[in-house]
């Protein structure tokens, strides 16, 4: 697959770089046209920085942030975010007024969780949620119920590259958006056009990575 490979750059950063490969994909959700390889992104330093700093500036003056919910994967860009939070001024309510990077736990069903040692991270807490793909929104949204079950207040999501402007009548904040991408479509496993075509599946992929097939 890696031979159909090409790259993006994001806008008002060209140091930052996507990486993506046209096929036949799936995820749990759905069937998607292209791979974002966001593997570098989110295990190097200097781009974790850059994708931080560029995902900051949304909220460098008007949202309170005291929690960065992190999926996919993305604890080292997180952590990077909050020092560029904190390097600005944002406000946070949290004590010691720093900013807590956490990331929930999966049952058996695909529920989020956080155990009673992490609760208090977003009981009360401004909180942002950080994701590396957002394709439909439906794993977005479960965090966003988990999040307000646990008695946060959801002000901000974040991700590298998201398909949706919005959910629940909030912006996505994101590095890459689906117009960025010419010709990205995701569809319904029933009502996907590549498997009517009887096209090959190349990969299983999620918010970790891929498993050739």
């Amino acid at each position: 697959m890696e031979e159909k490979m090409f790259k993006i750059y994001a806008k008002g950063d060209e140091k930052i770089q996507l990486k993506i490969i046209p096929g036949h994909f799936v995820t749990s959700q759905s069937h998607i046209t292209h791979y974002l390889d966001m593997t570098t992104m989110k295990t190097r330093c200097a781009e974790a920085s850059r994708i931080a700093k560029f995902l900051s500036i949304r909220y460098e003056t008007t949202t309170p942030v005291d929690t960065i919910v992190c999926l996919d994967g993305l604890e080292v860009v997180g952590a990077f975010l909050a020092e560029e939070l904190a390097k600005a001024g944002v406000l946070s309510m949290n004590a010691h007024k720093t900013i807590y990077i956490v990331t929930p736990e999966f049952n058996a069903n695909g529920q989020m969780l956080f155990r009673d040692n992490t609760q208090h991270m977003i009981q009360n807490r401004n909180v942002v949620v950080l994701m590396g793909s957002i394709t439909t929104g439906v794993t977005l949204q479960r965090c966003i119920d988990s999040v307000l079950y646990y008695g946060g207040k959801i002000t901000g999501v974040s991700a590298i590259f998201s398909a949706i402007n919005k959910i629940a009548g909030m912006e996505i904040n994101a590095v890459y958006h689906k117009q960025d991408i010419p010709e990205y479509e995701s569809y319904s496993a029933k009502d996907c056009p590549m498997c009517q075509k009887k096209m090959k599946i190349d990969a299983i992929v999620n918010g970790y990575g891929y498993s050739k097939l």
